[in-house]
Formats: C-alpha cells, structure tokens, sequence
C-alpha cells in the first residue's frame, strides 16, 4: 500500500446513516473510529510540542497529515450529533500520550505509535469483516481498509525505527497504551 495513494470515495452521509439503521453497532464503531482519530492527530499534536529529534519531527508530522486526513473523511460521513461527547477527553488523553514520551525520547515515542496503531489495526479489521464486500456497505469497507493499511504502516515504520527487542519500561508503557485506547473505544462508541 502507498500511504500516498487516494483514500477511495467515502460513503455519503446519508448513505452511511442507511447503513447504521441497518447494521446494529455500526454507529458506535464509527463514532469510536472518530474519536480514535481526533486522539490519533492530538497524539502527533504532543510529540511535535515537545519532540526535538528531527527524525520524529518529521515521522510526526508525515503521519499528522494522514490521521488528519482520517479525520477529515470520517467528519465527512458522520454528523456532529454523532460524534462522541468525550471529544475533549478523547484529545487531552491524545495530546498527552504523544506529549509525554516526546519529553523522554524517540524510542518512547516509537513504542507509544507502535502500540496505538497495533491496537488500531484490530479495531479496524474488526468492523471490516463485519462489512460487506458490495453496494454502500463495500464502499465503507473500502474506506476502512485504506486508513487500516495506513495505520499498519505507521505501525510498522516506528516499529523498524525502534528495531528488536524492548525492555521491561517499554513493555509496560506499551501495555499501558494499549490497554488506554481499548478503553477508551468501549467509552466512545456509547458515548
């Protein structure tokens, strides 16, 4: 997957608000997918406020533009009125989990992107297989399948940045993470 190639046409408005009346759960999850990606480009937000490296200066700022572009086609197909209302939390919490490792160095903030986006990449996968493959259903599974592949990407990228092996701190940081953005899409996606 090129991270530069064009996210495929989102799904109208009124397209995916048919499919949320049809497919149970379908609402929560984009309003989780959402809010996942206001934290995602708040968490790029705090590493560039506080990051001095220049290679994480540029990784940050690369993949801001595309949680930025997420955001931007989820905004699209999802009324304000069903965003989540934990918006503001959703981006202090963002701010501050790309915040706080830029302070300590680049290989915290590679097992911070690392475990956000490993996390990313099954709450992705988990509502595309949901999907179906034709009609507005296949055209929202196409759209979720190009930010997951993106994702992966990201993923990846910080993951060969921060190369094998990962001490005790970043196990547990990496949990943290972890266990912080499963939280917080149960959270969204009712609230």
């Amino acid at each position: 997957m090129d991270m530069h190639s064009p996210a495929p046409p989102a799904p109208s408005a009124a397209a995916v608000a048919r499919l949320c009346a049809r497919l149970p759960g379908l609402l929560g999850d984009l309003r989780s997918d959402h809010a996942g990606e206001t934290g995602a480009v708040m968490i790029y937000r705090g590493i560039l406020a506080f990051a001095r490296d220049p290679g994480i200066r540029d990784f940050a700022a690369r993949h801001l533009e595309t949680e930025a572009g997420h955001l931007r086609l989820l905004e699209a197909m999802l009324p304000p009125a069903g965003h989540s209302r934990l918006l503001p939390i959703w981006r202090v919490a963002g701010w501050l989990t790309g915040a706080l490792p830029a302070l300590v160095g680049p290989a915290a903030v590679q097992v911070t992107i690392e475990a956000v986006e490993s996390f990313v990449d099954h709450h992705y996968r988990a509502q595309i297989d949901r999907l179906g493959t034709t009609g507005e259903e296949g055209a929202l599974r196409a759209l979720l399948e190009h930010c997951r592949l993106e994702e992966v990407e990201h993923r990846d990228e910080a993951a060969g940045l921060l190369g094998p092996g990962r001490g005790l701190a970043a196990r547990l940081w990496g949990g943290i993470v972890g266990w912080g953005s499963a939280s917080a899409v149960k959270a969204a996606r009712r609230i």
